[in-house]
């Protein structure tokens, strides 16, 4: 998917539109401005951005539209990493391959950061140029894509873990929520700005959904066999913190195998979409 020419043309327009949306470091408040851009034009995959654009082009969307839903889902998920690797959470001093936020500036101005990020996100989907009863179709997506039922509830769960291994359905429902609440309200979020039908925001979820746990999958694979330098973070931090992961649970093979089998979830899910 992540090989489409589309997607080239899809990337230089979230970071031109990205740049864009933030405020300019040099004003005031300044420091805050500076760590806001930091956090998010460090780099990426922009998967988020990317599924939205993809699943607003199956509906024929309007580019200039899908911006405004493409700046959201990142400046969300860049938000959610700021507050990740605070010390009170996830304390890490790498992402991307720069210092994390806090390192770079401060924790206060990190919180600051995150909060302020979170917000410019609602303002971007609150403007874009779509019929009033779309936008708050969009909202209401990010909203529960990111809070309590979603990304933060995940989180949650996350920290109780925290030093215990858990069953495989646990592990799952915390990535469902952590990972995969914004992964499925970034692809709904494009095909709702495409004017999707009912069935296929239905199908497209599950497309989403299988999606979100091969990335989680993926990302558990990465954290053993990867390093800092390849991973833009620090690698092995799972294991040290003895946090549950795919590989822990159900072994490397596996969790590979489950990767396969997702491939297929998706590729049904999108054969009902397309047919629908």
């Amino acid at each position: 998917m992540l090989t489409h020419p589309a997607f080239t043309i899809w990337l230089a327009r979230i970071e031109h539109a990205l740049d864009s949306v933030l405020p300019e470091a040099e004003r005031t408040p300044t420091r805050l401005h500076a760590a806001m851009r930091h956090a998010v034009l460090s780099g990426g995959k922009r998967l988020r951005p990317l599924l939205v654009y993809a699943a607003g082009a199956i509906h024929h969307a309007d580019e200039q539209a899908l911006d405004a839903g493409a700046v959201a889902v990142e400046l969300i998920h860049a938000y959610s990493l700021v507050h990740d690797d605070l010390p009170a959470m996830d304390d890490d001093a790498l992402r991307r391959g720069i210092p994390t936020v806090h390192i770079a500036f401060d924790e206060a101005t990190a919180i600051l950061a995150g909060d302020a990020l979170q917000a410019l996100a609602f303002e971007c989907l609150a403007r874009a140029p779509a019929g009033a009863d779309v936008r708050v179709k969009l909202l209401h997506t990010l909203a529960v894509a990111a809070g309590s039922a979603g990304m933060c509830g995940g989180q949650a769960l996350d920290l109780e873990a925290t030093g215990q291994q858990q069953p495989i359905s646990a592990l799952q429902r915390m990535h469902r929520a952590k990972t995969g609440a914004l992964i499925q309200g970034s692809v709904r979020i494009g095909a709702l700005i495409g004017g999707a039908s009912p069935d296929n925001l239905t199908q497209l979820d599950a497309y989403a959904n299988a999606l979100g746990l091969a990335f989680q999958i993926r990302d558990d694979l990465l954290d053993i066999e990867g390093n800092s330098a390849q991973l833009g973070k620090t690698a092995g931090k799972d294991a040290a913190q003895n946090k549950s992961t795919f590989p822990s649970v159900l072994g490397i093979t596996a969790s590979r195998q489950q990767l396969d089998v997702l491939a297929a979830e998706m590729q049904s899910a999108l054969s009902g979409s397309a047919n629908g």
